[in-house]
């Protein structure tokens, strides 16, 4: 009510207060359009500087404090109020937001009907908002550190919102992964390593950097226009700059709102527009933002070297769990061999992280199996055995080659902590998905070992599922490729006799010995069976290790046991 009453009043004011508020009030801000300034006047002491959106934000509290004339911003110090405070918050926000507001440069101040959807639908979803505003604490701060550098628009820092939501973890159908969102081939062209140990795509410094200088080619290559500048970001340059073409050739307008583009980018741009226009006005629309405060939440430290993740999570004084968010590049139980050699951590753990890898040896980063090859061995079966890298054993055995011999000894790299300790390493990931993705009632769960030449539509045809659902159930995209030997979880009503192949369970007790190397995850996986129900049948301590010649009692499927 507030707004729509100064708006009204308005022209009247402008006619008969003008004279009266400019001889009062001191210019505190400049315009982001064409118009011409104001003369310049003596500055203010202290300095106070305010933008055209952080005046509106102030004239949505309070619309005595703040008038504006013809756009222009002007303060007004009288006695009822409290300039202070007011110049404290602007000239040094100790929020992000209020930051964020204060580098706004993109226009959302306009009638758009796609704007306005997309507005009304965060409008009516508060608890989405409330949701990934927590979930950016961690990012969002490093993220507008790097814009502000570049001094390129602060609404980018929101587009994490719209690619993931602020998930490093997310992972799309269209393979593309990340908080930004990149598919491998645009990940690698802006050099985001991908291997069995580390995606770069997750790395929330090395996919920030990539996602600003991919931006930022984006931008100069149209000359400036964000809003094209974001939309082929969404959809590539090839539709946009088809779009464009074909708007020319009938004589239309190329602007983003004028073109022919695909109706997931024509939603795209609207988002992050209207996203700014909430964080503007929180208060107006009953918006709660979960407070991020001004301050940087991590530190890089650097490891120098290949470190068991749940060892360096114990020396930085902090749940692994929290280090796996901070480093969510990380496929597995360690950092990856080649690098990067560094680890994100809270900044107020830095100086103790540091210290601790100051003075652990190099021969304690990691820990290591001496291991005799035995007949029937390979290296692709010890890198299974001992969820480690086919390549990770050859590098560090000085191995030219893949052929090993009978009795030859291999230094190989171990997990510090059992399988399920890296609740958030791919593989953890991945059986959290199996459990959690379902098809619905009157469906039973098989697993499906993949073989040689086998795809997802191949597979998916066996079963009478689509290749979209299975695709879903496994968290992948329906265009990975899958490699032989991995493990497919099917939800099918089929029954099982008609599968091809197929037969019913022959459950027999055996019993186990356990190995040097082996965990609850390594034996579950080698045996299929579930790793509950192991420690079920044999009373197991989950909290301690298993020891070699340790004896275990396990039910399998004879048939399909050995994978």
């Amino acid at each position: 009510m507030k707004t729509i009453f100064i708006n009204r009043l308005k022209p009247v004011l402008k006619a008969l207060l003008v004279p009266l508020f400019v001889a009062a009030c001191q210019p505190t801000g400049t315009m982001l359009s064409s118009a011409v300034a104001p003369a310049e006047q003596p500055a203010p002491t202290p300095p106070f500087t305010i933008t055209n959106e952080s005046a509106n934000q102030l004239i949505d509290s309070d619309p005595w404090e703040y008038f504006t004339d013809f756009g222009s911003p002007y303060y007004c110090r009288h006695t009822s109020i409290e300039p202070d405070k007011a110049e404290r918050e602007w000239a040094n926000p100790t929020t992000i937001w209020q930051r964020l507001r204060l580098g706004f440069q993109m226009n959302w101040q306009i009638e758009q009907p796609r704007l306005d959807s997309e507005f009304n639908w965060y409008q009516r979803n508060p608890a989405y908002m409330a949701r990934v505003s927590e979930r950016s604490k961690r990012y969002i701060y490093h993220v507008t550190e790097k814009l502000e550098a570049r001094g390129l628009p602060l609404e980018l820092a929101l587009l994490p919102i719209v690619e993931s939501a602020y998930d490093p973890f997310a992972y799309s159908h269209g393979r593309a992964s990340g908080m930004w969102q990149f598919i491998p081939s645009t990940g690698r062209m802006y050099k985001l390593n991908q291997d069995w140990w580390y995606d770069g795509r997750r790395d929330v410094v090395a996919s920030t950097d990539a996602a600003i200088n991919f931006l930022e080619d984006l931008a100069n290559y149209y000359d400036g226009d964000w809003l094209l500048a974001l939309a082929a970001y969404n959809s590539g340059q090839g539709n946009v700059n088809k779009a464009i073409r074909k708007n020319k050739k009938r004589g239309k307008n190329t602007d983003f709102w004028s073109l022919d583009l695909p109706k997931e980018t024509r939603a795209y741009v609207p988002k992050l527009l209207a996203l700014a226009k909430l964080i503007t006005y929180p208060r107006r629309y009953n918006i709660q933002l979960h407070t991020v405060d001004n301050v940087p939440y991590f530190a890089e430290v650097d490891t120098r070297s290949q470190i068991d993740l749940a060892q360096a999570a114990t020396m930085a004084g902090i749940n692994i769990d929290e280090l796996y968010r901070l480093n969510p590049g990380f496929n597995r139980w360690a950092t990856s061999p080649s690098g990067p050699h560094r680890l994100l951590v809270p900044i107020d753990h830095e100086k103790l992280f540091a210290r601790e890898i100051e003075q652990l040896p190099p021969n304690e980063r990691m820990h290591w199996q001496r291991y005799t090859v035995k007949a029937g061995d390979s290296l692709l079966l010890l890198a299974k055995r001992f969820n480690t890298g086919a390549d990770t054993i050859k590098q560090i055995n000085n191995l030219s080659g893949n052929m090993i011999k009978v009795g030859q000894t291999l230094m190989i790299p171990m997990a510090s902590e059992s399988g399920q300790h890296y609740s958030l390493s791919a593989d953890q990931r991945l059986q959290s998905i199996h459990k959690k993705r379902t098809g619905g009632s009157n469906s039973q769960q098989v697993f499906h070992r993949v073989k040689n030449g086998e795809s997802l539509w191949t597979i998916s045809r066996q079963y009478k599922v689509t290749v979209s659902k299975l695709a879903h159930w496994n968290g992948i995209a329906p265009k990975d490729t899958l490699r032989p030997g991995q493990k497919l979880s099917v939800w099918t009503k089929e029954p099982k006799k008609s599968f091809p192949g197929k037969r019913e369970a022959v459950t027999k007790k055996i019993g186990y010995h356990v190995r040097t190397g082996d965990s609850l995850a390594r034996i579950a996986d080698k045996f299929n069976v579930q790793i509950n129900d192991i420690v079920k049948w044999n009373q197991v301590n989950t909290a301690s290790y298993l020891q070699p010649g340790q004896k275990l009692t396990l039910y399998v499927d004879i048939m399909n046991a050995f994978n």
